[in-house]
C-alpha cells in the first residue's frame, strides 16, 4: 500500500460557529455544509471535518477534545506576508518565523492557536525544495 495524500482530517472543537468564523476569516478556507447539519473547512484540494464536542458523529477519536490537534498548513505567500496579516487581524504569532523540516524538504514556519488552543503551523516551503524528508 501507498498513500498519496491527505484528503481531510477532523477538529473536534468547543463551538463550530467560533472555529467557521476563525479558519474563514484568519485563514482564508470555505465552509462547506453537508449531511444532517455536518460542516466543514475546504481548501486546496483538502478539506477539515467539524465535530462539536460531545460529537454524536461515528466513529471518531478514542479520546477527541478540543485543543488536542497540532497540523501544519501550506501557504501560498510568503511568511512575511503572512505575519503581517496575522498582526492585522490581531492573531500573535506563538513561535516563528522559524525552520523547519517538512514533508518534502526545508521550510519556514510561524506558529498560531485557533480558538480552541490547537496548535496551527504556517508554512512556506523554501525555493528549490523538492527533496522528500
Amino acid at each position: 500500500m501507498h498513500i498519496a495524500h491527505i484528503d481531510h482530517f477532523v477538529l473536534t472543537v468547543a463551538d463550530i460557529d467560533t472555529t467557521v468564523e476563525f479558519y474563514s476569516t484568519v485563514l482564508g478556507m470555505s465552509e462547506h455544509r453537508y449531511g444532517d447539519d455536518r460542516r466543514a473547512l475546504l481548501f486546496g484540494r483538502s478539506k477539515i471535518n467539524l465535530h462539536q464536542q460531545p460529537s454524536a458523529v461515528t466513529p471518531n477519536a478514542r479520546h477527541a477534545q478540543p485543543g488536542s490537534a497540532d497540523v501544519c498548513l501550506i501557504v501560498e505567500e510568503s511568511i512575511d506576508a503572512v505575519v503581517r496579516e496575522l498582526s492585522d487581524r490581531g492573531v500573535p504569532v506563538e513561535v516563528g518565523p522559524v525552520q523547519r523540516h517538512g514533508a518534502r524538504g526545508l521550510m519556514t514556519s510561524v506558529y498560531i492557536r485557533d480558538p480552541d488552543g490547537n496548535l496551527i503551523e504556517l508554512s512556506e516551503y523554501q525555493a528549490g525544495t523538492s527533496v522528500r524528508v
